[in-house]
């Protein structure tokens, strides 16, 4: 009886193991994902803020002016497109100069202005040069002014090398956190690996004898998901207070669902095949070989 307690205190123990570890391991992976998705957020966002401003002739009137904005508003590149009336712009060169150019020469000279930003797909230089061609040819345009092409090629080089790091570091986080894994539930398998042998002599095929680990490292892979789901989100519901205001215009709650639901499947998935290959190399061995 005392054996049969401490074989049941064993095994409890063994998965308890299992579920910790894994649930540190897919903690690290969660963080790893909302970092990724955290910075392909804030890399849209900059190349979103890249502004295009189209500079009318002087007789060109509002109206014209904002039915341009209509057409370049319908166009697939542009993300959002606002008008600059004459009015608006002599208001504008007034506050920056303290200059009143009607008054000086009798008439508005400015012209309306069409300001637009481009969605980020489009944010490389040949695609901006592509725009400023094509809307150059509109009527009543005298001139396009796009963003630096320094500082455009500049940002997206550092963005690809950024995104390049941090799928690196993504991978060797996910190789990392198999060996880990497959070290910990190879260990809790280990312990039972006489059981198998036993269940080996009576006759038991492989499928058999591998199912119920399989199954049973598959569940503690699941609990560990939850419990590391768990965690990351009182941990988002906890950063507001914590000074990290700004969290949510990062990760949305959908976001962080599909990260959860992900943590869970690669804990299920992983625990898993870490018992199946466990249990195969155990499968292998001779009764002498379980000793070592």
């Amino acid at each position: 009886m005392k054996n049969n307690k401490e074989v049941r205190i064993s095994y409890w123990a063994a998965h308890l193991t299992t579920v910790v570890s894994v649930t540190l391991v897919l903690l690290i992976i969660g963080i790893i994902a909302l970092i990724t998705v955290s910075a392909a957020s804030e890399t849209r966002r900059l190349r979103e803020r890249l502004e295009v401003s189209v500079v009318m002739a002087d007789t060109v009137s509002n109206a014209r002016a904002e039915a341009l904005a209509k057409e370049i508003e319908k166009s697939p590149y542009a993300l959002s497109v606002g008008v600059v009336s004459k009015e608006a712009a002599l208001k504008i060169w007034k506050a920056d100069t303290g200059e009143d150019l009607e008054a000086l020469f009798g008439v508005n000279p400015l012209s309306p202005e069409v300001a637009f930003t481009v969605k980020s797909g489009y944010s490389s230089e040949d695609s901006l040069r592509v725009i400023e061609k094509r809307i150059s040819g509109f009527e009543g345009v005298a001139g396009v002014a796009l963003p630096d092409s320094a500082m455009v090629e500049s940002m997206n080089r550092n963005i690809e090398r950024f995104s390049i790091v941090l799928g690196v570091i993504a991978l060797v986080m996910v190789i990392i956190s198999f060996v880990l894994i497959n070290n910990t539930v190879h260990l809790a398998i280990y312990a039972r690996r006489f059981t198998i042998h036993t269940m080996q002599l009576v006759g038991a095929t492989s499928g058999f004898i591998r199912s119920p680990f399989v199954k049973s490292n598959m569940l503690s892979g699941l609990l560990a998901g939850l419990v590391a789901s768990a965690i990351m989100a009182v941990a988002l519901v906890a950063a507001p207070g914590a000074g990290f205001d700004n969290v949510a215009d990062y990760i949305s709650w959908p976001v962080y669902g599909v990260v959860a639901a992900g943590m869970i499947a690669v804990g299920v998935l992983l625990c898993g095949m870490a018992a199946w290959m466990a249990t195969s190399r155990y499968l292998d061995k001779d009764y002498g070989e379980l000793f070592r």
